[in-house]
Parts: structure tokens; sequence; C-alpha cells
């Protein structure tokens, strides 16, 4: 990383950024793994990352010319949203955060959380395999009924089978909805896999958002994933007032090999945001759509 330090751990960018990324950019998906003898981890997660802390967080972006950043909690700390709370902490008024919570969390915790500056609320269907489309139904239902009130969204990493399968649902949703990844659609599979276009339908018809971020979960094509391009383009050309950056770092590897358990550590994947934010010229090569994407659209959904 030129002019930085290198961390052990989580990945800190290699390739200089290739564009004038534009003040006030932000990271829209991002996590912080702290020290768990501070922030106990979830006996029910599926993986064990290495840790990534803020100071780590800080020099990515500062590398990347990045000034703003969403914390996402991630599902190792099942509903415990201490460490997305530390992190927003650590970077003051230039960061918001994406919650998980459940049936049981009380009404007087979301007061808290609003006022620590979070501002959504996260269905991981995908982490915990989770397809069935009559379950996603019944989590994004409950989620809205909780938050509708508060000016917050529903963010959802799932399928694109569960997507299709939730499209009414998000069509008549009185909050917003935020797709991660690509919203599930693999690369490989091109324009035409399944659910992909009642994606783009609700791009188009402004009834969600969908972030171009973690392109190595959707490709195996490592390290500019030139197979994403499409489905990116096809996302930004259905409606650039939709569509939301993020790198995904500290890049958490759920996949656990063969014969390991949930509580092996799991080596962080070593990935490279500059080349990976340089890919967004390539998508979106005017800059008036990447300052959409990475200044307009944040502001306006994340409250900056």
């Amino acid at each position: 990383m030129p002019g930085g330090a290198i961390f052990a751990r989580a990945s800190q960018p290699r390739t200089p950024v290739s564009f004038d990324v534009p003040p006030n950019a932000c990271d829209c998906h991002t996590h912080i793994f702290g020290d768990p003898a501070r922030f106990p981890l979830w006996p029910g997660r599926t993986y064990t990352p290495e840790m990534a802390l803020p100071e780590e967080m800080a020099a990515l972006h500062r590398a990347l010319h990045i000034d703003r950043v969403v914390i996402v909690t991630p599902s190792i700390y099942g509903t415990d949203n201490s460490t997305t709370v530390y992190g927003i902490k650590a970077r003051g008024v230039q960061a918001r955060g994406v919650a998980v919570i459940d049936e049981k969390t009380p009404e007087n915790d979301l007061d808290v959380l609003d006022r620590a500056g979070i501002r959504g609320i996260r269905l991981n269907l995908a982490t915990a395999g989770q397809t069935d489309r009559r379950a996603g139904r019944l989590q994004f239902r409950t989620a809205m009924h909780r938050i509708r009130k508060r000016g917050w969204h529903i963010q959802i990493y799932a399928s694109l089978e569960v997507v299709a399968g939730i499209k009414d649902l998000i069509q008549d949703s009185p909050v917003p909805v935020v797709f991660d990844h690509f919203g599930g659609a693999q690369a490989a599979l091109g324009l035409a896999q399944p659910g992909f276009a009642e994606l783009v339908e609700l791009i188009w018809s402004r009834k969600a958002y969908v972030k171009i971020s973690g392109a190595y979960r959707a490709s195996t094509r490592a390290p500019d994933y030139a197979d994403v391009a499409p489905l990116a383009r096809a996302l930004i050309a259905a409606n650039a007032d939709r569509i939301l950056w993020g790198t995904d770092w500290p890049h958490p590897n759920a996949a656990k090999p063969s014969g390991s358990r949930p509580t092996d550590l799991t080596p962080l994947l070593q990935i490279d945001d500059g080349r990976l934010l340089n890919q967004l010229a390539v998508w979106a090569p005017e800059p008036a759509i990447r300052n959409k994407i990475l200044v307009a659209n944040p502001a306006e959904l994340y409250g900056f």
C-alpha cells in the first residue's frame, strides 16, 4: 500500500486508485471484527474470522480516498451490534450502520441504535443457506413492521431465487430495500439467469437499491472479475439512482474448508480493494454516474 501501513490480518489496497474519487464518497458495505475478548462471538455462527479493527479500516479508506462508510453487523455476532456501534464511534459523523435484530430485540434498544447511527437492519439469508421463499417472505414482513416508523431501510443478503420470491412484497414496501452483493447474481450465469430480470425491474422502478459490492462473491475470475461487468452495467443502466458501491472489507470467508468447525479460525480473504474500486470506472465510465453511486445515493439513503 503506497504511503501507508501493511496489516497482517485484514487486506490493504496494493493498487492505487486510477480515477478521481469525488469528495464524500462512501464505502457502503464494511464490517468490524473486534477483539473476541471484548466482543464475544455468537455461539451459532457459521465461521470465525480474524480481527479487523477500525484503525485498519481507516487506513483502507485513506488509500482509497473514501470519506464515508457504512458498517454492517456480520452474522458472527447474531443480534449483538456492539462492534458495529464501536466502529461507528471510531469513525464519527462520517459513519452509519446497519444492524441485525430479531423479534426479541426491544424497542428501547432500537432507539439506542438509532442514536448511534444505525439506519437499517439486515436480513442475512445467504450465509445461513436460506433459500425458502416462504421463510424469506415472513422475515421481510416482520422486519418491515418493526422499522416502518423509524425511517430505516431493510438490507437483504439472499439468492436471486429469494429476491424473485419476495418481489411483490418489495414493490409494496413502505420502507426502502437494499440488496447486497449484486443481489446474489452469479456472473457465470449471465444476464438471463433466473431472478436477475426481477432484480433489474425492482431497480428500474425505484423499489429497491442494489450494492455492486463484493465482486469476488459473484465471480471466480480474479483479480478484475471481468465477467461481473455485464451484471454491473445492466444494473447501472436500469437506474443509476438506485446503485450503491462497497468493498465488503475485510472480506470474510464464510466457506469453511472440509472437516473444519465453525469455531476454527478462518483467514480473511486478501482482496486488492484498490483494483476492485478501479473496476467501478470500467462499469461506470461517466464521472456523473460515479458521483451518484459513490456520493449522492448513499447520502440520501443513509442520511449523511
